[in-house]
């Protein structure tokens, strides 16, 4: 009862609030509301083959499988959520929604859990103005459920690029090829790799750092992002 009325003061002069809408009707333990639980529009690809997202590599990149865990859509609460977790520190977002991806994969009857999570690199320059990189923290949340170790080490991108929001397919691609380099090819052979980023557009860039993974002999590429957009 103690316990109680102190949580209760604390939530009076703390409050904690919803990430999507700021409603502080929710406990400690919940990042969002209800209300904004119930309106996140989960995509369910985990449960179906050739979805869309392992479409976009289809003849580009061989994979085991891929999947995304929400619709990304302009002035959406998916698209508010992502700006917070990557442009306004809070990784609490990341973790979360990480912790439901793993959750999901867990769940899933045809996607076999991986060994290893590689998150999608950043260039040192943007990690360090970002302070952290958002695929990793994904990562993190994704390995608390699947018992797994993150390898964040594995991969790096060898230099920087300019936005990419306005480029096609194949712009893209072009703006990315030969920007990644392998560093930890031996514990990489003969494992099953989940390759993690964020959102997933048209998909360049994880094709040109799945291609540098699979170099790696006997490696078993899977992708997983928290967003798909296909627009």
């Amino acid at each position: 009862m103690i316990r109680n009325a102190v949580d209760s003061l604390v939530h009076l002069f703390f409050p904690h609030i919803c990430a999507a809408c700021g409603s502080d009707v929710i406990s400690k333990q919940q990042l969002l509301c209800l209300a904004c639980s119930d309106r996140l529009p989960l995509t369910n690809y985990h449960a179906f083959e050739d979805n869309p997202v392992e479409k976009t590599f289809w003849g580009r990149l061989p994979l085991a499988n891929a999947s995304s865990y929400l619709y990304y859509n302009k002035d959406s609460i998916v698209q508010h959520l992502m700006h917070q977790f990557k442009y306004k520190g809070n990784r609490e977002i990341g973790l979360y929604f990480g912790k439901k991806m793993g959750a999901e994969i867990l769940a899933s009857a045809r996607i076999k859990c991986p060994d290893l999570l590689v998150p999608l690199p950043l260039h040192s320059a943007r990690m360090q103005k970002r302070g952290y990189n958002q695929a990793e923290i994904l990562c993190q949340g994704m390995a608390a459920e699947l018992g797994i170790p993150v390898l964040a080490s594995a991969i790096t991108r060898k230099s920087q690029t300019s936005t990419q929001t306005k480029q096609n397919r194949s712009s893209r691609w072009q703006n990315m090829e030969g920007r990644f380099e392998v560093r930890d090819r031996g514990r990489l052979e003969n494992r099953h790799v989940m390759l993690v980023d964020d959102v997933v557009t048209t998909g360049a860039t994880l094709e040109a750092c799945g291609h540098e993974l699979i170099r790696a002999g006997g490696l078993i590429l899977s992708i997983a992002t928290l967003a798909y957009t296909n627009t």
